[in-house]
């Protein structure tokens, strides 16, 4: 199994900054000297790599501009890489040296510089995780995180220079629109501008009922472009005067970029639908602002629901938003004592999951060796599973992938831990799990926000929700394979069911790049034969989609009818062979993350 591996992008200047400085560190008078000289070279690599990160959303707007999917991807890609190629870089290069003077207080006096030298940055929170992640890699120290408080969970925030508050008389009018599709400031002409002004002021009238039920008096838009793969985003509030009260709700108008020109595709006014397209199975953001802690607050003001945490990670400040993450897990919603215990449904055969009624994620780790109910021939081992979770990462998700983040000697109290629950992760993740005193070690930890597997949800649900999760399964397979990933443990166990109702797969051990999946199919041959056949000799991944009904274990006979119905393709070799093709042709096939209903016209 070979998907597309990490790759030095080239873009980063880690090995010259890092030899530059070291001739300086060698060359100091005294330790603290050279302690000065080790904090300013770890900043340069800090802020080559900051520099260039900033840098991608505005290559990701010119590639929307231009019409560049393949770059768009490949920047989501290297945004999310060139931090781990930065931390991997720096280690290997200064390991020997920091190592040699961890003894006599050097590298205390480091710390001590390189706060300094950071502490008036802005982004001195992603300094500090910077250089944290670089010190538990070569101590392979526990993993600590930089305090909540300090990255913007309780900071103070300075009042957004980037919203523009647009003044309305009661109604959206096209005048107004044209002032919100002028946030992103693109360089790219509008396929009909007058046309799109005019039907996206009579969607929001019609839906929000305006003037009738309610006045709208301004608006607040952010004034850049959310970019991401083949599409653009307006982001903003309304805020509408209904009776007495002020009514403040989210609006973001989708923009693609076709043939013929720039054009509004979608109206979004709930926040459901803008927290599915903000959700982390997608690809992350990119915001062409810098102020990514006002940034956060304002989209955190506008989808409250969602982990303060999640919204740093949509928008490319994953290191800040492993942080809040585990900030939460170590203190749940309203402070509930409650322990963690087995995750809800069938137990893993490749990982132990586990979670709390209150908490917002589930917890894994890799058994040392799969339960017997495990499929396949070959097990790849703990680090051969958990490559598979970080390629995840930093795949584009498709809307149908969770999100992951893995921690690296991660300490948590015992007591979080249920007795049953703690006796199983000490015996069956023996290499990988230990007790010192009161704290429980991970040598890996992965987090995921928490999804119902399929399974249990169709055993509760009404039927019309059984029914629009059974189409999502398919739609999540679909998307899957249009970013050329196969999940051969195909098991609806595999798959669970967010609060919003879409479907994702949350299980990676099992997945393989599709171009490299031998599709074949036993529909060509006769009844009565009985002779081998031929693919049954071939090595490698081997799928029947005809046998795709079966892999599901759809207990329902009416659900899986209304699969077939809905994803017929699916059964067929040709959609899979055709998929290929595209793929190895580098197509980059349109994901749709928004409902038909908020489109402005159906047919292109």
């Amino acid at each position: 199994m070979t998907f597309q591996q990490r790759r030095d992008f080239g873009t980063l200047k880690t090995e010259q900054i890092a030899y530059a400085g070291l001739a300086e560190v060698e060359a100091a008078r005294s330790e603290v000297e050279a302690a000065d000289a080790m904090a300013g070279l770890m900043l340069a690599i800090f802020q080559d790599y900051y520099q260039r990160s900033r840098a991608i959303p505005w290559l990701a707007k010119e590639a929307f501009e231009q019409r560049d999917w393949q770059a768009a991807v490949a920047l989501s890609q290297e945004r999310i890489a060139i931090y781990s190629i930065a931390v991997a870089k720096t280690c290997s290069i200064l390991r020997l040296v920091i190592q040699e003077r961890r003894t006599g207080g050097f590298w205390p006096l480091v710390e001590r510089c390189y706060g300094e030298l950071a502490g008036d940055l802005y982004q001195a929170d992603l300094a500090q995780a910077f250089l944290s992640s670089v010190q538990r890699t070569v101590f392979e120290d526990v993993w600590t995180p930089v305090g909540y408080d300090e990255i913007g969970g309780q900071r103070p925030l300075a009042k957004p220079d980037f919203v523009e508050t647009l003044e309305a008389d009661g109604s959206m009018t096209p005048a107004l629109v044209a002032k919100l599709l002028e946030a992103p400031a693109l360089e790219a002409p509008f396929r009909d501008l007058e046309d799109d002004c005019q039907t996206v002021a009579e969607r929001i009238n019609l839906e929000l009922d305006l003037p009738g039920s309610g006045r709208l008096t301004r608006i607040e838009v952010v004034s850049a472009g959310f970019y991401r793969n083949r599409g653009a985003y307006v982001v903003g509030a309304l805020h509408r005067k209904v009776g007495d009260e002020d009514i403040r709700s989210p609006l973001s108008l989708a923009l693609l970029h076709g043939e013929n020109g720039v054009h509004v595709d979608a109206v979004i006014l709930r926040e459901t639908t803008l927290r599915h397209v903000f959700s982390s199975t997608l690809a992350n953001f990119h915001v062409t602002i810098g102020a990514y802690h006002e940034l956060v607050d304002f989209l955190y003001r506008l989808m409250p629901t969602r982990p303060r945490g999640m919204h740093y990670s949509t928008v490319g400040y994953n290191h800040v938003g492993k942080g809040a993450v585990m900030a939460q897990v170590l203190t749940p919603d309203q402070g509930v004592d409650e322990v963690l215990d087995h995750a809800p449904g069938p137990r893993g055969s490749v990982a132990i999951g586990f979670t709390s009624p209150s908490r917002h994620y589930v917890l894994k780790v890799i058994r040392d060796e799969p339960t017997a109910s495990y499929k396949w021939d070959r097990f790849d081992g703990i680090e051969g599973v958990l490559d598979k979770y970080r390629l995840v990462h930093e795949l584009n998700r498709a809307g149908a992938m969770l999100d992951n983040i893995i921690y690296s000697n991660a300490p948590l109290p015992v007591s979080m831990f249920a007795d049953e629950l703690l006796d199983d992760l000490m015996t069956e993740a023996e290499s990988s799990v230990s007790r010192h005193r009161d704290q429980i070690f991970f040598k890996h930890l992965i987090i995921q926000r928490k999804l119902i597997p399929v399974p249990l949800y169709l055993e509760r649900c009404s039927p019309e929700a059984a029914e629009l999760v059974t189409i999502r399964l398919g739609q999540c397979i679909r998307n899957n394979a249009a970013t050329n990933v196969f999940n051969k443990d195909l098991d609806g166990r595999n798959y669970g069911v967010t609060t919003l109702r879409f479907v994702n797969l949350f299980d990676y051990d099992a997945i393989e790049p599709l171009t490299e999946v031998k599709v074949r199919t036993n529909t060509d041959r006769e009844d009565g034969e009985e002779d081998i056949p031929d693919w049954f000799f071939e090595e490698g991944t081997i799928f029947l989609p005809e046998e795709l009904e079966l892999h599901l274990r759809l207990k329902d006979q009416a659900l899986r009818r209304l699969f077939r119905e809905a994803h017929g393709e699916l059964f067929t070799a040709d959609y899979w062979w055709q998929m290929q093709e595209r793929l190895q042709a580098g197509s980059v096939p349109r994901v749709r993350t928004y409902p038909r209903d908020t489109q402005l016209r159906l047919v292109r």
